[in-house]
Protein backbone atom coordinates (compact mmCIF):
# COMPACT_ATOMS: atom_id res chain seq x y z
CA UNK A 1 0.00 0.00 0.00
CA UNK A 2 2.89 2.29 0.87
CA UNK A 3 4.67 1.57 -2.40
CA UNK A 4 1.55 2.29 -4.20
CA UNK A 5 0.52 5.13 -2.94
CA UNK A 6 3.81 6.96 -3.43
CA UNK A 7 3.86 5.66 -7.24
CA UNK A 8 0.18 7.35 -7.22
CA UNK A 9 2.00 10.70 -5.65
CA UNK A 10 4.66 10.73 -8.56
CA UNK A 11 1.92 10.18 -11.02
CA UNK A 12 -0.17 13.29 -9.69
CA UNK A 13 3.03 15.40 -9.63
CA UNK A 14 4.04 14.83 -13.03
CA UNK A 15 0.22 16.03 -14.23
CA UNK A 16 -1.08 12.73 -15.12
CA UNK A 17 -4.96 12.30 -14.06
CA UNK A 18 -4.97 9.51 -11.48
CA UNK A 19 -8.27 7.54 -11.24
CA UNK A 20 -9.89 4.76 -8.83
CA UNK A 21 -12.89 2.98 -8.88
CA UNK A 22 -14.72 0.43 -6.09
CA UNK A 23 -11.99 -0.94 -3.68
CA UNK A 24 -9.35 0.81 -5.39
CA UNK A 25 -10.83 4.32 -4.06
CA UNK A 26 -8.91 2.96 -0.64
CA UNK A 27 -5.47 2.62 -2.06
CA UNK A 28 -6.25 6.38 -3.65
CA UNK A 29 -7.15 7.94 -0.48
CA UNK A 30 -4.58 6.18 1.71
CA UNK A 31 -1.86 7.99 -0.89
CA UNK A 32 -3.45 11.34 0.75
CA UNK A 33 -4.42 12.29 -2.81
CA UNK A 34 -7.90 12.73 -1.69
CA UNK A 35 -7.39 14.58 1.22
CA UNK A 36 -9.34 18.15 1.22
CA UNK A 37 -11.12 16.69 -2.02
CA UNK A 38 -14.47 15.24 -3.08
CA UNK A 39 -14.76 11.60 -3.86
CA UNK A 40 -17.21 8.43 -3.89
CA UNK A 41 -16.32 4.54 -3.60
CA UNK A 42 -18.49 1.53 -3.77
CA UNK A 43 -21.46 2.26 -1.47
CA UNK A 44 -21.86 -0.32 1.10
CA UNK A 45 -18.17 0.78 2.33
CA UNK A 46 -18.65 3.91 2.70
CA UNK A 47 -19.03 3.64 6.47
CA UNK A 48 -15.73 2.25 6.92
CA UNK A 49 -13.74 4.69 4.40
CA UNK A 50 -15.45 7.44 6.07
CA UNK A 51 -14.45 6.67 8.99
CA UNK A 52 -11.11 5.77 7.90
CA UNK A 53 -10.09 9.17 5.42
CA UNK A 54 -12.03 11.73 7.92
CA UNK A 55 -10.28 14.32 5.70
CA UNK A 56 -12.63 13.38 2.29
CA UNK A 57 -15.39 14.44 1.51
CA UNK A 58 -17.35 11.61 0.78
CA UNK A 59 -20.53 11.28 -1.51
CA UNK A 60 -21.40 7.61 -1.88
CA UNK A 61 -24.27 8.23 -4.36
CA UNK A 62 -22.65 9.44 -6.95
CA UNK A 63 -21.09 7.12 -9.64
CA UNK A 64 -18.45 9.00 -10.81
CA UNK A 65 -16.25 12.19 -8.78
CA UNK A 66 -14.08 14.43 -10.65
CA UNK A 67 -11.77 16.00 -8.32
CA UNK A 68 -8.73 17.95 -9.50
CA UNK A 69 -5.99 15.68 -10.61
CA UNK A 70 -8.39 12.76 -9.35
CA UNK A 71 -10.96 10.39 -10.22
CA UNK A 72 -13.22 8.07 -8.07
CA UNK A 73 -16.00 5.66 -9.50
CA UNK A 74 -18.58 3.90 -6.99
CA UNK A 75 -18.91 0.23 -6.58
CA UNK A 76 -17.48 -2.85 -8.96
CA UNK A 77 -18.67 -2.22 -12.27
CA UNK A 78 -17.99 1.66 -11.58
CA UNK A 79 -14.98 0.83 -13.81
CA UNK A 80 -16.97 0.97 -16.87
CA UNK A 81 -18.73 4.40 -15.99
CA UNK A 82 -15.19 5.40 -15.38
CA UNK A 83 -13.63 3.96 -18.76
CA UNK A 84 -16.54 5.88 -20.62
CA UNK A 85 -16.65 9.10 -18.71
CA UNK A 86 -12.63 9.46 -19.87
CA UNK A 87 -13.28 8.47 -23.00
CA UNK A 88 -16.52 10.90 -23.03
CA UNK A 89 -13.62 13.99 -22.52
CA UNK A 90 -12.25 13.42 -26.15
CA UNK A 91 -15.45 12.25 -27.38
CA UNK A 92 -19.08 11.85 -26.21
CA UNK A 93 -20.06 10.42 -29.51
CA UNK A 94 -17.67 7.28 -28.93
CA UNK A 95 -18.36 7.17 -25.48
CA UNK A 96 -22.05 6.73 -26.72
CA UNK A 97 -21.32 4.06 -29.52
CA UNK A 98 -19.18 2.18 -26.98
CA UNK A 99 -21.97 2.16 -24.18
CA UNK A 100 -24.15 0.44 -26.72
CA UNK A 101 -21.70 -1.96 -28.07
CA UNK A 102 -21.49 -2.66 -23.80
CA UNK A 103 -25.04 -2.38 -23.19
CA UNK A 104 -24.38 -0.51 -20.63
CA UNK A 105 -26.58 2.33 -19.57
CA UNK A 106 -25.87 5.53 -18.35
CA UNK A 107 -26.13 4.80 -14.29
CA UNK A 108 -25.54 8.91 -12.51
CA UNK A 109 -25.89 7.57 -9.14
CA UNK A 110 -25.04 4.67 -6.85
CA UNK A 111 -28.34 5.48 -4.69
CA UNK A 112 -30.56 3.53 -6.66
CA UNK A 113 -28.75 0.22 -5.74
CA UNK A 114 -27.95 0.75 -2.43
CA UNK A 115 -29.05 -1.53 0.15
CA UNK A 116 -29.28 0.47 3.56
CA UNK A 117 -29.14 -2.63 5.63
CA UNK A 118 -25.88 -3.30 4.05
CA UNK A 119 -23.63 -0.89 4.95
CA UNK A 120 -20.40 -1.73 6.42
CA UNK A 121 -20.15 -0.78 10.06
CA UNK A 122 -20.32 -1.91 13.07
CA UNK A 123 -21.72 0.92 15.58
CA UNK A 124 -24.47 -0.33 18.15
CA UNK A 125 -26.11 2.62 18.23
CA UNK A 126 -26.67 3.04 15.04
CA UNK A 127 -27.94 -0.56 14.85
CA UNK A 128 -30.28 0.44 17.31
CA UNK A 129 -31.47 3.09 15.70
CA UNK A 130 -31.84 1.59 11.94
CA UNK A 131 -34.09 -1.35 14.03
CA UNK A 132 -35.98 0.90 15.79
CA UNK A 133 -36.97 3.33 12.35
CA UNK A 134 -37.68 0.41 10.36
CA UNK A 135 -40.46 -0.69 12.02
CA UNK A 136 -41.85 3.10 12.16
CA UNK A 137 -41.49 4.17 8.94
CA UNK A 138 -44.92 5.59 8.18
CA UNK A 139 -44.74 7.27 11.37
CA UNK A 140 -43.63 11.13 11.87
CA UNK A 141 -40.38 10.78 12.52
CA UNK A 142 -39.23 11.93 16.24
CA UNK A 143 -35.63 12.71 17.26
CA UNK A 144 -36.48 12.67 21.07
CA UNK A 145 -38.50 9.71 20.72
CA UNK A 146 -35.68 7.76 18.30
CA UNK A 147 -32.80 8.67 21.07
CA UNK A 148 -34.65 7.72 24.07
CA UNK A 149 -35.27 4.58 22.13
CA UNK A 150 -31.40 3.83 21.74
CA UNK A 151 -30.67 5.27 25.04
CA UNK A 152 -28.63 8.51 24.20
CA UNK A 153 -28.70 11.99 23.65
CA UNK A 154 -29.83 13.67 20.61
CA UNK A 155 -26.39 14.78 20.39
CA UNK A 156 -25.12 11.39 20.69
CA UNK A 157 -27.36 10.13 17.94
CA UNK A 158 -26.84 12.56 15.23
CA UNK A 159 -22.94 12.42 16.12
CA UNK A 160 -23.07 8.16 15.28
CA UNK A 161 -24.76 8.61 12.59
CA UNK A 162 -23.10 11.74 10.97
CA UNK A 163 -19.60 9.94 11.90
CA UNK A 164 -20.89 6.23 10.03
CA UNK A 165 -23.19 6.61 6.83
CA UNK A 166 -22.75 11.17 6.57
CA UNK A 167 -26.29 11.53 7.49
CA UNK A 168 -28.20 13.21 9.84
CA UNK A 169 -30.92 10.82 11.72
CA UNK A 170 -33.90 12.08 9.93
CA UNK A 171 -32.03 11.72 6.59
CA UNK A 172 -30.98 8.42 7.28
CA UNK A 173 -34.97 7.72 7.80
CA UNK A 174 -35.27 9.14 4.62
CA UNK A 175 -32.77 6.80 3.19
CA UNK A 176 -34.93 3.98 4.88
CA UNK A 177 -38.09 5.23 3.67
CA UNK A 178 -36.70 5.72 0.03
CA UNK A 179 -35.51 1.83 -0.09
CA UNK A 180 -39.02 0.54 1.03
CA UNK A 181 -40.83 2.69 -1.26
CA UNK A 182 -38.84 1.68 -4.34
CA UNK A 183 -39.09 -2.03 -3.03
CA UNK A 184 -43.15 -2.15 -2.96
CA UNK A 185 -43.31 -0.41 -5.87
CA UNK A 186 -40.99 -2.92 -7.49
CA UNK A 187 -42.53 -6.44 -5.95
CA UNK A 188 -46.01 -5.11 -5.56
CA UNK A 189 -49.38 -3.42 -7.48
CA UNK A 190 -49.81 -0.87 -4.41
CA UNK A 191 -50.80 2.54 -5.97
CA UNK A 192 -48.25 5.27 -5.24
CA UNK A 193 -50.79 6.87 -2.51
CA UNK A 194 -50.82 3.53 -0.77
CA UNK A 195 -46.87 3.69 -1.08
CA UNK A 196 -46.17 6.76 0.17
CA UNK A 197 -48.82 5.77 3.32
CA UNK A 198 -46.56 3.44 4.09
CA UNK A 199 -43.20 4.59 4.52
CA UNK A 200 -44.80 8.04 6.27
CA UNK A 201 -45.61 10.55 3.12
CA UNK A 202 -49.40 12.11 3.21
CA UNK A 203 -49.56 11.95 -0.24
CA UNK A 204 -48.26 10.29 -3.21
CA UNK A 205 -46.84 14.03 -4.62
CA UNK A 206 -44.56 14.25 -1.97
CA UNK A 207 -43.09 10.54 -2.73
CA UNK A 208 -42.35 11.03 -6.15
CA UNK A 209 -40.11 14.04 -5.56
CA UNK A 210 -38.32 12.36 -3.15
CA UNK A 211 -38.00 9.21 -5.36
CA UNK A 212 -36.94 11.61 -8.13
CA UNK A 213 -34.58 13.64 -6.09
CA UNK A 214 -32.50 10.48 -4.51
CA UNK A 215 -33.09 7.90 -7.24
CA UNK A 216 -32.66 10.23 -9.93
CA UNK A 217 -35.61 8.00 -11.55
CA UNK A 218 -39.47 8.14 -11.43
CA UNK A 219 -42.13 5.71 -10.72
CA UNK A 220 -42.30 4.44 -13.91
CA UNK A 221 -38.57 4.03 -14.49
CA UNK A 222 -38.23 2.14 -10.93
CA UNK A 223 -41.29 -0.48 -11.55
CA UNK A 224 -39.37 -0.89 -14.60
CA UNK A 225 -36.39 -2.36 -12.84
CA UNK A 226 -38.84 -4.74 -11.07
Amino acid sequence: MRDAGALLRRAAARGTLVTASCVGTFVLAESGLLDGRRATTTWWLAAFFRQRYPRVTLDETEMIVPSGPVVTAGAALGHVDLALWLVRRSSPELAATTARYLIADARPSQAAYALVDHLNHDDPIVRRFEAWARKRLHERFSLDAAARAVGASKRTLARHTERVVGKSPLAYVQDLRVELAAHLLRTTPASVEQVAARVGYADGASLRALLRRRLRQGIREIRRTA
